[in-house]
């Protein structure tokens, strides 16, 4: 097969030249409607409008050979709708002695490539050769090229053959190809299918393993915690004649531990202690102050020095090595056998008396708390619990969730009241949930209850 010049008047003709091309020369059916396919979307606007195109074809050459050299001198007949054209008047500028001043490949350097040149010479403007199925070169002017590797060796095979196909059964095989690789691509989409139902499958049962393990680390969580907590907060001390309850709700829910600290314990006389703290801040920092002012009260009340002076003695100890402590703090002592009880303050909330009759009282001391000007409890107030009344302490958590320490006091003997009767365990807990129905400033709050009984 020679180099061939066709002049191309339609669409039909193109399709037809370039198929029976492309199957003389042994190419894959899938390239051969890409190239076919391709030349039709250059040429398109060109032959409906009724000017010819230039369809260009060199076969491969064997390496070492001129390809593309065609007789010199020779002149192209005119009048045809194809033929072989001399080089002196081929449309893509090369000169007959077969250089190229445009900066094109000679075709010597295509040794096995079919190659396409399509040519625009009536065209307005450049033919776009974005998108083509078979990506094309742009050549100066309006020539677009095409170089297509061709699999059987040059001058072999089907390019002798004198029986070539029609133009349908090219067309029918073309069409079996694109059959085959659509039925390929829906196996392939839904193998991918499956494995994506896989994969999702298994992410989920991922998700769920994650999930689970979520909820076991949250419950390993919230067991440290409850150890915590109990190691921080001592249970109620049992004394016969008293009962004694608790309730402490953090400020923020995932961080259960806070400056709000409590602390009882019996003395070597019988009477029972009681410590209420409330350190500055939130947190871990803040627990950390509050366990040094009840450790220090724990050792002074201990040692046996007396309550009045606990606590500037509390803030003399803490001083010389936490500065930054500062905290409220109400001291008791109470017999359980004759009910007299004792209070120290240092900016501390007063305590609440509730007697049995529902008569209701607010144990006010001044002084001034760790870490403040001048600390210690001014004096000690003295009163007694009857069998029946009931003690409340608290830290401000409690009565200043609407920011009114005052109203909250009011409302707080009201609730203490109205809770009295209650079992010992569920009185601190109603008295939160009544005074913490509207929060307008959430703060760590402690809520113990004592009450005397006739034992």
């Amino acid at each position: 097969m020679k180099p061939q010049i066709t002049t191309v008047h339609s669409l039909a003709g193109l399709r037809s030249t370039l198929r029976r091309l492309a199957h003389r020369m042994g190419l894959p059916v899938e390239l051969r409607y890409r190239l076919a396919l391709s030349a039709v979307r250059v040429a398109g606007a060109e032959l409906a409008a009724g000017r010819p195109v230039l369809l260009e074809t060199v076969p491969p050459q064997p390496c070492g050979e001129g390809a593309g050299e065609r007789p010199a001198g020779s002149r192209p007949s005119g009048g045809r709708s194809a033929g072989t054209r001399p080089d002196s008047t081929r449309p893509d500028g090369a000169r007959p002695d077969g250089t190229r001043p445009h900066g094109d490949r000679a075709e010597g350097q295509d040794t096995g490539r079919l190659v396409v040149r399509l040519h625009l010479p009536h065209a307005p403007r450049r033919p776009s050769l974005e998108g083509l199925p078979l990506p094309a070169e742009r050549l100066p002017g309006t020539t677009a090229v095409w170089r297509v590797p061709v699999p059987l060796p040059a001058g072999g095979g089907d390019a002798d053959r004198d029986d070539p196909p029609g133009l349908v059964d090219l067309l029918e095989e073309e069409l079996s190809a694109a059959v085959d690789r659509a039925d390929t691509l829906a196996e392939d989409h839904q193998r991918l299918k499956h494995e994506l139902a896989e994969t999702n499958s298994g992410v989920l049962a991922l998700y769920v393993q994650l999930e689970e393990r979520d909820e076991q680390l949250r419950q390993a969580h919230g067991r440290i915690l409850r150890q915590l907590e109990d190691a921080l907060r001592p249970p109620p001390v049992q004394v016969p004649g008293l009962e004694m309850a608790v309730h402490y709700e953090p400020a923020e829910k995932h961080a259960p531990t806070g400056g709000d600290l409590y602390d009882w314990f019996v003395l070597p006389d019988g009477t029972v202690h009681i410590t209420v703290v409330d350190a500055l801040g939130h947190g871990l920092t803040s627990t950390r102050s509050a366990l040094n002012v009840t450790h220090a009260v724990r050792t002074l009340a201990l040692e046996g020095h007396p309550l009045d002076s606990i606590v500037a003695r509390t803030d003399e100890v803490l001083a010389t090595f936490d500065h930054e402590l500062m905290a409220t703090v109400q001291l008791v002592r109470l017999d359980p056998v004759t009910g007299e009880l004792v209070l120290a303050n240092g900016s501390h909330p007063p305590a609440l008396v509730v007697r049995a009759d529902g008569e209701s009282s607010l144990l006010e001391v001044r002084g001034r708390g760790i870490g403040f000007p001048l600390p210690g409890s001014e004096r000690l107030l003295r009163d007694r619990l009857d069998p029946g009344d009931l003690l409340v302490l608290y830290t401000d958590g409690l009565t200043e969730s609407r920011r009114d320490p005052r109203e909250g006091e009011q409302r707080l003997a009201l609730a203490a009241g109205r809770h009295r009767h209650r079992p010992i365990e569920d009185i601190p807990a109603a008295i939160a949930a009544e005074m913490h129905t509207v929060i307008l400033h959430p703060d760590d709050t402690v809520a113990l209850t004592v009450r005397r009984t006739s034992g």
